[in-house]
């Protein structure tokens, strides 16, 4: 037979609501009272449900995320270091991915119903939507990658200008003369600062771009982009990709045309996702630590949660420089 919190009333000879008030560490119990309690769990083997002293106290013990794509190993690291660093404060981490668009009438399931204590948005291309919500429910929340400026009041973002930068810098010092630019779509924020950070770089180099095309952020993109390039035998010597499923894209393209990288054309990606150090040439590439953006995120919605956090204050993170075989040596 299961032992309930009425056993331990009846065995320690204390009311239910006392018992109720020891298991959830409530200082207003006397300190002989509350050795009653726990003696009588212990001659009970009685342990209280996890998710009966979440309620008790009106909470979830939950937090959730919510992301676009399981596809994409930069943001598996993100959601990995958010999942351990959210362990060690007793959360459970609930993700969610939402590939659609929500309704004009609809909200998110983990919105609903205070189903979270607080919510994490991973780089969201909705997010007004959600935060309307979010504020409505009075649900703590966090922005990765927004991208609406107006909303940075609780966000962790990286320095997406500065990462263009350092790349147009990177190929500019290089040598690179006839440099082409493949970003990913226009609905992220992120998309346009690296493209203004790497036009900034070519400028101060004297140099205009070989190539600006827009597309998705997949392998197949920088793949037909780059054989549009061979059948015209028109080729930059260098590229700027938005990603590194971009850059593996021209990279394949341009070894299955027997051209060498980085002899005739170098190739820089973005992110450092887990295939940039995996296919050779290695690919040079500007990465996002994944470890202090889920830290910082982490950090602000326990604090938010918590109380503790009176002003709204936002993260900048700056990406790193990580020269590999794709590109030569200065």
């Amino acid at each position: 037979m299961k032992i309930s919190i009425f056993d331990v009333a009846k065995r320690s000879g204390l009311s239910v609501v006392t018992v109720s008030r020891v298991l959830n560490g409530a200082g207003t119990v006397r300190e002989k009272n509350r050795q009653r309690v726990l003696d009588a769990m212990k001659e009970l083997d009685y342990r209280p449900s996890a998710a009966a002293r979440s309620l008790a106290r009106g909470k979830t013990g939950i937090i959730g995320l919510v992301m676009t794509t399981l596809q994409d190993s930069f943001f598996d690291a993100i959601v990995s270091e958010l999942n351990e660093i959210l362990a060690q404060h007793g959360y459970f981490l609930a993700v969610a991915v939402t590939k659609g668009r929500l309704a004009e009438d609809e909200s998110h399931y983990l919105i609903q119903e205070d189903r979270v204590d607080g919510l994490i948005l991973l780089s969201p291309v909705e997010e007004d939507r959600y935060l309307v919500e979010l504020k409505r429910r009075n649900i703590p929340y966090v922005l990765i990658d927004n991208q609406n400026a107006e909303n940075d009041a609780y966000s962790v973002t990286i320095d997406n200008i500065k990462g263009g930068y350092i790349a147009g810098q990177l190929l500019a010092q290089l040598g690179s003369r006839r440099v082409a630019h493949l970003s990913g779509s226009e609905l992220f924020r992120s998309t346009k600062e690296r493209r203004s950070g790497f036009l900034q770089a070519l400028d101060e180099a004297g140099l205009a771009p070989f190539e600006l095309a827009s597309g998705d952020y997949e392998t197949e993109f920088g793949y037909q982009t780059a054989r549009r390039w061979i059948e015209a035998k028109q080729l930059p010597d260098a590229v700027f990709a938005g990603d590194d499923t971009i850059a593996v894209g021209v990279t394949n393209a341009l070894l299955e045309a027997g051209i060498r990288v980085p002899d005739e054309v170098a190739v820089v990606g973005y992110d450092d996702q887990v295939i940039a150090s995996r296919l050779r040439p290695f690919l040079t590439t500007v990465r996002q630590p994944a470890d202090l953006i889920a830290a910082a995120a982490a950090d602000m919605l326990l604090k938010r949660i918590d109380g503790s956090m009176k002003r709204a204050a936002s993260v900048r993170i700056e990406p790193e420089l990580i020269v590999r075989q794709s590109t030569k040596k200065i």
